[in-house]
């Protein structure tokens, strides 16, 4: 897995290889990351790495070498992984390897999360590396696991000197890609459009920056990028990829110097960013998850797909099945009473469902978004019998109970503002700015912490409460000092530690004004993520598409909500809405009491058989068919691991008259059993089902959607 021979570093995976060494200057550098190698002297290899490309003179120069962690000014004038002004005023810096050892399990994090062994065959290297003249320190950290195609970078910064340092960046990871052409893929939006794909060429001297500084993850950028090579598709072709295991302001930046190799870095943003580190110190960076694949995106999504369930979701839910929900958010509102919301329950009940979740307005006097959050106490006056009393009656009708927070908020219009106006993050004397009528608690002050931990587990504690969604509504200004956003980060961090820990048995679920929130640092707190405020189903084809790119089926929360749509007004058949929720934690978030009988059956049909998939969508292998950006159809296709069993979903978005749709192939199956199609009888080969393909029979309206099921016989 790791070994190291004499100056040569192999880090070998299922079938990746990332081979590093020390040259005879002590610079640790990059041979390979890519497909599996075989062991062997690689000193011609090495060589061939270290020429002077361009250069006449014999004069080494670090700014030709592909450098794991490099600095900035002393022969590289390329951009850095991290910046640290030193005692001299300057930031030189110059790092030696000093040490190598390999450990068993995975790297050591402070504050943040990061994966965990729960494969139970990691292995870490840990390489230190020096620069004496000023006194640092930086401890490289890579982990690799035998399953997988893939290693864990981070970096521990340390102050060894007697002088303050400052850091003004540090990158998790760095990795020095060889000649060649690539294309960056990476994953922009808004709110209600999130994570739409983008693919662009990078040229020499071109370098792109994916970042966000808007005080989390982000609608805008997500922070997860793939490089690839150009051509690659989603079953050919070379692909790597960098998720960043962090909710806080980040950036990965890939640049392609001037004779083609590419730098790209990943980690936490430096615009706006500074850390005082003091002698003895130490600054941990988040964790970046790189990963490779020979075979294409799709191969690489379903390696992201089995580490993050296997290896990075701490829930005891990561793995167990979800409970079919319903929010009554789009239903009511904030317009509800004890009695609306019971009938809903034993509406849902009556149907087939599990869980009733309340939404906003429960709590304080929040009737509409000006007042009370903060303030997590409940509105006896909406709630006569309470949180628990309420809580109580309905897991007597036989469902779990959920609950909505937004714990991280303020209104101005609230007792906690009104008694502590300065745990509001602000800028000095400025008025801080408001948005949605809220201001952000400002979570690098403990007591605001602990009041935040108190307050929710003080709910938590008192009644019968089995889900909770977790939401964040805002994004972040006025932040008070350079480095702010990390610290705020942290203090979400140890929260969420907390009250997870806590309270083991809730299914937590996050959510930032829909999918504001949507990475690998939520998710290993929270194993799904309300993906998008915009339900539109057509809508949520490319959303939920994109989102599969790196993140499992299961962590994308996907509900049936109503027509016309509440977020752009389309209206579209509940098979459409339903057939795409199924690929994820299916829900409902519409009044069912409002619904007419025959829809009633329909749903009820539409639970039946999400709990006979659920488990095939909770750990199969996701295989995306059809592209709804290059296409008129968006296909998908979820496969059994022992490959006997598929569920296929495909949408021909619009209708059109007199043409003949494209056969689909499917994925993942074995080609030499047999499979029915669950719905109708209709028995195909597996070699037929991949290699010929079928035919989908759309009805003639937009948005046709069809489900089928095959089962090996």
């Amino acid at each position: 897995m790791i070994k190291i021979d004499g100056n040569t570093i192999i880090l070998r995976g299922r079938s990746m290889s990332y081979i590093m060494y020390v040259n005879e200057c002590g610079d640790l550098l990059n041979f390979h990351f890519g497909r599996q190698l075989a062991d062997e002297d690689y000193s011609a290899m090495k060589r061939e790495c270290e020429e002077k490309l361009g250069y006449t003179s014999n004069v080494r120069s670090l700014d030709v070498y592909p450098q794991e962690y490099p600095a900035y000014g002393h022969s590289d004038l390329r951009d850095p992984a991290f910046e640290v002004v030193n005692r001299f005023g300057n930031a030189v810096a110059e790092l030696k390897v000093k040490s190598l050892k390999v450990m068993s399990g995975t790297a050591p994090m402070e504050g943040m999360p990061s994966l965990f062994n729960g494969s139970g065959d990691a292995q870490t290297l840990e390489a230190v590396l020096s620069d004496e003249i000023i006194g640092l320190e930086v401890a490289l950290y890579y982990t690799v696991f035998d399953g997988y195609d893939a290693v864990a970078r981070s970096a521990v910064l340390r102050n060894v000197s007697d002088s303050a340092m400052t850091i003004l960046s540090a990158y998790s990871a760095s990795l020095d890609l060889p000649v060649n052409d690539y294309e960056i893929i990476h994953f922009a939006g808004a709110w209600g459009r999130e994570r739409e794909m983008y693919r662009t060429k990078l040229t020499t001297g071109m370098k792109a920056e994916i970042e966000n500084a808007r005080g989390g993850s982000g609608h805008q950028i997500n922070p997860f990028v793939m490089v690839a090579e150009e051509g690659a598709d989603e079953d050919h072709g070379g692909v790597y990829g960098f998720s960043l295991i962090y909710s806080g302001n980040h950036s990965t930046a890939a640049k392609v110097d001037q004779f083609g190799a590419l730098r790209i870095e990943q980690g936490i943003n430096p615009r706006q960013f500074r850390w005082e580190l003091e002698p003895g110190g130490e600054f941990y960076t988040p964790q970046s998850v790189l990963c490779y694949s020979c075979e294409g995106i799709g191969a690489l999504s379903r390696e992201y797909h089995d580490i993050y369930r296997r290896d990075l979701m701490r829930s005891k839910w990561a793995g167990k099945t979800r409970p079919l929900l319903l929010n009554n958010w789009e239903g009511t509102y904030f317009d509800f009473t004890e009695e609306k919301l019971l009938s809903m329950a034993k509406a849902a009940k009556d149907i087939g469902l599990e869980l009733f979740v309340l939404d906003d307005g429960w709590f304080g006097k929040r009737n509409d978004d000006t007042s009370s959050l903060g303030d997590w106490f409940v509105n006896y006056e909406k709630l006569p019998s309470g949180i628990d009393g309420l809580a109580e009656k309905i897991t007597d009708l036989g469902l779990m109970f959920g609950l909505w927070f937004e714990p991280e908020m303020v209104n101005a219009d609230s007792e906690l503002y009104r008694a502590h106006p300065d745990w509001a993050i602000r800028v000095g004397e400025r008025e801080p700015v408001e948005a949605r009528n809220q201001l952000i608690l400002d979570l690098s002050r403990d007591e605001v912490c602990e009041y935040i931990i108190e307050a929710v587990s003080k709910i938590l504690s008192s009644a019968k409460i089995g889900y909770v969604k977790w939401d964040m509504n805002r994004q972040m200004a006025d932040m008070p000092c350079l480095g702010y956003n990390h610290k705020y980060t942290l203090g979400f961090y140890k929260i969420m530690s907390t009250i997870t820990g806590s309270f083991p048995d809730v299914l937590f679920e996050g959510c930032s004004a829909g999918g504001g929130r949507f990475d690998p640092g939520v998710l290993a707190y929270m194993p799904q993520i309300w993906t998008s405020d915009n339900s539109d189903a057509a809508a949520r084809l490319k959303i939920q598409y994109s989102t599969s790119m790196c993140y499992p089926v299961y962590s994308i929360s996907t509900h049936v909500t109503a027509s016309p749509n509440h977020q752009n007004g389309r209206v579209t058949r509940l098979k459409t809405r339903a057939d795409v929720a199924f690929a994820g934690t299916f829900g409902y978030e519409l009044d069912i009491t409002k619904m007419p009988e025959e829809e009633l059956n329909e749903i009820k049909r539409q639970i039946k058989f999400d709990k006979t998939i659920r488990t095939l969508v909770r750990d199969g292998d996701l295989y995306r068919l059809q592209d709804p950006y290059t296409s008129n159809y968006c296909s998908w296709e979820i496969a059994s691991k022992d490959r006997r069993r598929a569920l296929l979903f495909s949408c021909k978005i619009l209708s059109v008259a007199n043409s003949k749709d494209k056969r689909i192939k499917l994925k993942g199956l074995d080609p030499s059993l047999r499979y029915v199609n669950t719905l109708t009888g209709e028995v195909y080969g597996g070699d037929v089902l991949m290699y010929r393909g079928i035919r989908i029979d759309y009805g003639t309206y937009d948005f046709a959607t069809e489900i089928i099921e095959f089962s090996a016989i």
